[in-house]
């Protein structure tokens, strides 16, 4: 499997834009592990630019459903060949407009619930490497120019957390321009009422507004920065996850996003003559640890990233992997979570999972 379409996927995903990666085992005779026979599989990537010139061509109208429906579709079809076509949006982006005290745990905490950060601040002592390792990007620079370096989209969560309230004005106003996922700002009630009553004398809708977060976080009490940065994480969490499900639910939003473990992506993308294979859930029944779109690397040598959901499934995973690894060859895996095994290995899932597994090892 050549690491090029995930290098060129990624180069999309980083630039803002949607794409489709079709998998496309192609005469079909995909076995189970201990019947596994050579096949011939070919991945097609498919960008946000064609998919939007879509005129009836059968795979980038099925690319297309997959996108708009934000899920994964694996199937076989009538000439034996199986094809597994996956959606993938950019990876959610926190960024941080200020360098300071209430910034740092953010960074950490952004990151560890799989955030990209980006962190910016008009000081070197504020904006540097030393000071957030985690984040992915650092803009040291004037507030007006850092915003004109940023990409600003559906995916991006701002926090605006600079050390004097005309830079988060500054940096609220051209926030305000871009559509965001989620834009929050510090300060006390009395300061924002008084930042409300200017957007608005200034043009600014009451809408927009509106959605605008502040003061950022949850009311939790919070004192210290760590706290505060605890409340404006768990608010970001809170929005992603139970608030978009309760816009679908009322009509106003149309589906929950698929996430995408952006470490395998990474990985995939690395290390090309690693042998290593990668696993896909690609169809699950009843109660499983992940869903359909899980993935997992696993190297020759017992090194992984990403997960299936641990435990028991995992394990199993691993040694039917290891069997794939170096013979250029794919099979499907199913994990049945149901019997009396996993009652043993304390297992809570009662389901089964099937499992897409590829030799992704570089013909030598």
């Amino acid at each position: 499997m050549s690491a090029s379409v995930y290098l060129r996927l990624k180069i999309e995903l980083d630039h803002g834009r949607k794409a489709v990666m079709v998998t496309n085992v192609s005469d079909g005779r995909v076995k189970e592990v201990d019947q596994m026979k050579k096949v011939g599989v070919e991945k097609t990537l498919i960008t946000e630019d064609q998919l939007s010139k879509c005129q009836g061509e059968p795979l980038l109208a099925k690319a297309l459903h997959a996108m708009e429906t934000s899920s994964l579709q694996f199937f076989q079809e009538e000439d034996g060949t199986f094809l597994l076509i996956e959606p993938y949006e950019p990876m959610p982006k926190m960024i941080l407009l200020g360098g300071g005290a209430i910034a740092v745990p953010l960074a950490e905490l952004g990151a560890k619930v799989g955030l990209s950060v980006t962190v910016a601040d008009d000081r070197p002592n504020y904006a540097n490497k030393d000071r957030f390792p985690q984040a992915e990007t650092i803009i040291c620079d004037e507030f007006s120019s850092c915003l004109a370096q940023l990409i600003l989209n559906e995916y991006s969560f701002v926090v605006i957390v600079t050390r004097e309230h005309k830079h988060d004005l500054e940096c609220l106003r051209m926030v305000l321009n871009n559509k965001t996922a989620y834009t929050g700002m510090v300060g006390s009630k009395v300061s924002l009422s008084r930042v409300k009553e200017q957007l608005l004398q200034e043009g600014f809708s009451k809408e927009r507004i509106h959605k605008i977060h502040m003061p950022v976080g949850l009311d939790i009490g919070a004192a210290t920065p760590d706290e505060i940065a605890v409340s404006i994480i768990a608010q970001i969490i809170q929005y992603r996850r139970f608030l978009k499900k309760a816009l679908i639910l009322n009509g106003a939003c149309d589906r929950v996003r698929n996430e995408v473990d952006h470490l395998v992506l990474n990985a995939l993308c690395e290390d090309p003559e690693e042998p290593r294979a990668l696993a896909t859930v690609v169809e699950t029944w009843g109660s499983v640890p992940r869903k359909a779109g899980a993935k997992m690397l696993i190297w020759s040598y017992g090194m992984t990233v990403g997960s299936i959901g641990g435990g028991y499934a995992e394990g199993e995973l691993i040694n039917a992997a290891w069997q794939i690894i170096g013979t250029g060859c794919s099979a499907l895996h199913e994990i049945d979570l149901t019997g009396q095994t996993d009652e043993e290995e304390g297992m809570v899932c009662g389901g089964r999972m099937k499992v897409l597994i590829e030799d992704c090892s570089v013909p030598k």
